[in-house]
């Protein structure tokens, strides 16, 4: 099968730790039997290709610490336990009890991920050196066995690990940038490359219209005092400078003061010096963080790829006699919720590929838009407004799925942990929550509920948008397998390289990109389906719920519908 595999201590595993110039080396056979030995580290990779023949377990603090030295040695792993990624999950896992900590486990809390670009990477590495992965593996172990919730939590620990090594492996192939395509879209927005220190034609001549509607030759739109005292000299009222703020008020500078902030912000973000920093040898290699967020969506380290601009996606072009598989799932949390609450008539809903046109044709409201501000609504909590007139009538319809959030609220409220349907645990909300409203003074009361309030709309959230990333996980460990299982289409040549291979690119919530030589892209079409299926049904069980896919098969990344 290639669906996540769960830690556990069933079958081979190998637990390594670096000492110095050293690696230690545990080994536990599927039989109980236990050796140890030592490597030298040029010694690793020779050894990791030797026992990888049997598919074993291998467990390590931290796979941007071991992970990205054997993909350059032409090494790709199938398993792994990424011990600092499960520690985050367990430590704060209302469905595990860690009774007394180990001295080690704030060690283990502040273990943080590396990668190429940091400065600290040798210091990190000495921190990592004191932890044992052996006993910390164990531990872990003993924590799960006793969960009554083992099996979903072994679920989410095995797709958080391989998420790890799907990251370090997007990092390695990397995103196939044409940069004379980049600077061909960026001359066309701001203009050519302009001077250090200068800026972009474009945003010059935005700049000197602005300066004359508003009668000020010296403003500076880039400081926001500059730009609020020009706007109350013009009559306006904004409490502040934001784009949404300035979008409201009527004057003639305000088109191409907005024009200008976009710009600004591309240039800032995606510009030249995004293209010479970034994009080397045709590829865009930032590091991705699994569960960089705290409901367990990736974030990344690196010119903000999770922010990739629709504007610049035209570069993103597949390389000669390759494609791209682009996938995207429809209404990913809606449907999470439905699964996770067990609410049939929602799930029916789903089974349309566009689930707020599904609540349409049912007849639940009487609009697309209608259904779409309604499930909003449920989500993050509105109260006001067109969400919240619509909320009560899908609640009435959709009653578990509403009833599971409303609770997740109230518990947020009373100060109390969530989780996601896997058993991710949400943070605590800091200070006392637990004295009486009727005990404090009466603005200290409003405040505080106020607080409650907005944290109820956290945990409201937290557990559908943490399920659905549970989802999307285990979708994206099974694809990483199955792709590997493709290899290159027509090709004889055995062990073909991870770049050579179908391989993952980029990946952003409910959304992957796939490079593939053009041959196998029947091949990855049916993989991209068959592992949202897989991953239906590893969380949801036999539950009727559907997660269609809108799949795309282009040259660039924008022509992807």
């Amino acid at each position: 099968m290639s669906e996540p595999t769960a830690p556990s201590n069933a079958g081979s595993a190998i637990v390594l730790r670096r000492t110095g110039e050293e690696v230690s080396v545990t080994e536990r056979d599927s039989d109980g039997a236990v050796r140890h030995s030592v490597l030298a580290s040029p010694a690793l990779p020779a050894f990791v290709t030797e026992r990888e023949a049997g598919q074993p377990l291998w467990v390590w603090d931290d796979t941007t610490r071991w992970y990205p030295a054997l993909l350059d040695a032409g090494i790709r792993v199938r398993r792994c336990v990424d011990l600092r990624l499960c520690h985050q999950v367990l430590r704060s896992s209302p469905a595990v009890d860690l009774v007394q900590p180990t001295a080690d486990d704030a060690a283990w809390a502040e273990l943080a991920p590396v990668g190429e670009s940091d400065s600290a990477l040798f210091q990190l590495h000495e921190h990592a050196e004191t932890l044992d992965a052996a006993a910390e593996y164990e531990r872990q172990s003993r924590v799960l066995t006793a969960s009554p919730d083992r099996n979903r939590l072994r679920l989410l620990l095995s797709a958080e690990s391989s998420g790890a090594l799907v990251a370090a492996e997007m990092t390695y192939a990397g995103l196939p940038v044409r940069a004379d395509v980049h600077g061909q879209i960026l001359t066309a927005l701001i203009g050519p490359r302009p001077p250090a220190g200068t800026r972009p034609a474009v945003l010059e001549t935005l700049l000197a219209h602005i300066r004359n509607a508003f009668d000020d030759p010296d403003l500076n739109p880039d400081v926001p005092a500059q730009l609020a005292k020009a706007l109350r000299r013009a009559g306006l009222d904004a409490p502040d400078t934001r784009s949404w703020t300035l979008s409201r008020l009527e004057h003639p500078g305000i088109p191409a003061l907005l024009e200008y902030k976009k710009l600004l912000r591309l240039s800032a973000a995606n510009g030249w010096r995004w293209l010479d920093t970034w994009v080397h040898d045709g590829r865009y290699r930032p590091t991705y963080l699994p569960a960089g967020v705290v409901t367990g969506r990736w974030a990344s380290h690196g010119g903000g790829a999770l922010s990739y601009p629709g504007q610049l996606r035209p570069a993103v072009i597949a390389d000669e006699g390759w494609e791209f598989v682009v996938a995207d799932v429809a209404q990913l949390e809606p449907r999470a919720l439905a699964g996770m609450s067990r609410d049939l008539a929602m799930a029916e809903a789903a089974g349309s590929v566009d689930l707020y046109q599904g609540m349409v044709d049912r007849g639940a409201v009487a609009s697309r838009n209608d259904g779409k501000l309604a499930m909003l609504g449920a989500m993050y909590g509105a109260t006001k407004g067109e969400s919240g007139r619509l909320v009560p009538r899908l609640a009435r319809l959709y009653p578990r799925a509403f009833a599971y959030v409303e609770e997740a609220a109230r518990a947020g409220e009373r100060g109390e942990a969530v989780q996601t349907f896997l058993g991710r645990g949400s943070p605590l909300p800091d200070g006392d929550w637990t004295a009486p409203l009727g005990d404090l003074p009466d603005d200290d009361g409003d405040a505080r509920q106020r607080d409650r309030r907005k944290w109820g709309r956290f945990t409201r959230n937290f557990v559908v948008q943490g399920t659905g990333a549970e989802w999307a996980s285990c979708w994206l460990a099974t694809l990483r397998n199955l792709l590997w299982e493709i290899g290159e289409a027509g090709s004889e040549e055995p062990n073909l390289p991870l770049t050579a291979r179908p391989h993952l690119v980029f990946f952003l919530h409910d959304e992957v990109v796939i490079h593939t030589p053009h041959g196998a892209g029947n091949a990855v079409e049916e993989a991209v389906h068959a592992a949202a299926r897989r991953a239906t049904g590893l969380v949801f069980g036999s539950f009727p719920i559907e997660f269609p896919l809108k799949v795309s098969r282009v040259r660039s990344w924008a022509e992807a519908s």
